[in-house]
């Protein structure tokens, strides 16, 4: 009969493809148990959305079952969110890791992704939060199809939900058609209750949608919130390049890791299979090579998402089947495994690299 050194050591040739060392090393393999030529152990992930449980999954399999007196391995996923390490003193329950999504610029579609990713990952199984952090523009609301707050527990704002993931904006405390004439410090006050007053409860991800442009709402961010890591939205054009590497290098001046860059409105799919660049191609890859950070991949243009994202219903609920949803999908994905890599990083006391994917 097979021993369990013997599975073990076969497992040791398996490698997790993002933190690139064996799944032995990292302790992923829980649960081993052998019945006769019968091999069953639970694979333990660093996130319920890692893009490679599939092949990771597969690989240990075949490893298992290349051994003599194995006729059958059973693997079983499971995951638990690595904790980037990070002190978030002001906020009073767990929140493993916060993640960023800004742009230079506005109408790139900036909250849609971030609303799209956060609603991905909470499919997934992870516990999410998304803070609207646009003061100035709070669109989270009408994009998750919810009015109003529920009642306060005690002296903490509860936070609405939906779609599996807890959420706050401004929106919710004042009418539609009113706008925020707000200076600085009312500004830095609001985004710093909206972390510390509010019963978030223990989080895998919170989700921040950072308003456009590097103005006080991401510098006050920055100074509330211990992030992870920050994503950049952009278009393919020129001009919005432009913005974009402004905001892409505010995140490096304020010290947040940068995740990425993620290209919106990519392409129109024509009914004839040619895909049409509307706003030019590969731009996003150009300026994610010149920062030197990944490129987390393209979204198509689709008008299904303005009408879903009108409707209160993310594109990833309404059309989870369509191109658009499943490049958000992926999305959501590449920004778990890169946010795994840098926490994975930053605990072996090691500076946080970018892989370019």
């Amino acid at each position: 009969m097979v021993s369990q050194e013997q599975i073990l050591d076969a497992l040791r040739k398996v490698e997790d493809p993002d933190l690139h060392k064996d799944v032995v090393s990292l302790k992923m393999i829980r649960d081993l148990k052998i019945e006769g030529d019968v091999v069953r152990f639970t694979l333990h992930l660093t996130t319920p959305a890692c893009p490679m449980k599939d092949r990771m999954r597969n690989d240990a399999e075949k490893a298992v079952l290349a051994l003599p007196g194995v006729r059958e391995a059973h693997v079983n996923l499971d995951a638990t969110v690595v904790n980037d390490g990070r002190n978030r003193g002001v906020m009073d329950v767990p929140v493993r890791n916060a993640i960023a999504i800004g742009s230079g610029k506005g109408g790139v579609g900036k909250s849609t992704v971030a609303v799209n990713v956060a609603v991905a990952l909470a499919q997934t199984g992870a516990t999410v939060g998304l803070l609207d952090a646009d003061i100035y523009g709070p669109n989270v609301p009408t994009m998750m199809g919810v009015k109003e707050l529920p009642p306060p527990k005690g002296n903490k704002i509860t936070p609405a939900e939906a779609y599996g993931v807890k959420m706050m904006s401004i929106g919710f405390l004042v009418k539609p058609e009113q706008p925020l004439i707000w200076r600085g410090p009312m500004l830095h006050s609001s985004i710093k209750q909206f972390i510390s007053d509010v019963a978030w409860g223990d989080l895998d991800y919170l989700i921040v949608d950072l308003p456009p442009g590097t103005g006080d709402a991401p510098l006050s961010l920055a100074q509330s919130l211990s992030l992870s890591g920050g994503v950049i939205v952009t278009l393919p054009q020129d001009v919005s390049l432009e913005d974009a590497r402004r905001g892409l290098y505010m995140f490096e001046q304020l010290q947040v890791p940068v995740f990425g860059v993620v290209e919106n409105m990519s392409y129109l799919e024509m009914p004839d299979g040619n895909r049409l660049h509307v706003f030019g191609s590969g731009g996003g890859k150009r300026l994610a090579k010149e920062a030197n950070v990944p490129f987390l991949g393209m979204v198509p243009m689709d008008p299904s998402v303005s009408v879903s994202g009108d409707s209160g219903k993310p594109i990833v609920v309404s059309q989870p089947d369509s191109p658009v949803a499943q490049a958000l999908k992926a999305l959501a994905e590449q920004i778990a495994a890169q946010t795994s890599i840098a926490a994975y990083k930053r605990s072996n006391n090691v500076i946080p690299i970018n892989l370019v994917g």
